[in-house]
């Protein structure tokens, strides 16, 4: 049986954070689907299409990642696309807190779900999706914070 992990997020961008998190996580599972959930309580600064073009050139010759899209329960998702774990990247113990609480409920929901953590390494925990949206609202410079064959607003 293959080992698929859904790293479930809106991306909106998909920072360097990301782009590590995958990288780690890449050696201990046979794919990694990078699912973009539709998320009620935010609004999108790029569309879905642009995340899916951004994030799909970045691992066009990685054929253990796949890029995906979903609307409803992660959990849900997971049980569609065939996978036992959940990946999530943790920046800050508030990210923990938020982050078990939401593991503990889809392992409630689905026993044969496990989430498996990474931690950030220190130079990308205080890099949000959050944050890079406002400097790239307001023109300034985030390549820093963005993987370095990341095209932005593709």
């Amino acid at each position: 049986m293959q080992k698929i992990a859904v790293f479930p997020g809106s991306f909106d961008p998909f920072t360097k954070g990301h782009e590590n998190v995958i990288s780690r996580a890449l050696p201990l599972f046979d794919k990694i689907c990078i699912a973009i959930g539709h998320n009620s309580e935010k609004k999108s600064f790029f569309t879905l299409e642009q995340r899916l073009t951004m994030i799909g050139r970045l691992y066009l010759d990685e054929s253990k990642v796949v890029l995906d899209y979903y609307d409803g329960l992660t959990v849900d998702f997971c049980k569609k696309v065939g996978a036992q774990y959940l990946l999530r990247g943790l920046r800050t113990s508030a990210d923990f807190e938020f982050e078990r609480s939401i593991a503990q409920i889809n392992r409630k929901m689905n026993s044969e779900i496990e989430t498996i953590f990474i931690l950030a390494v220190p130079e990308f925990a205080p890099v949000s999706s959050s944050i890079i949206r406002e400097i790239l609202r307001y023109g300034g410079d985030a390549s820093q914070f963005l993987p370095d064959k990341m095209i932005i607003g593709v």
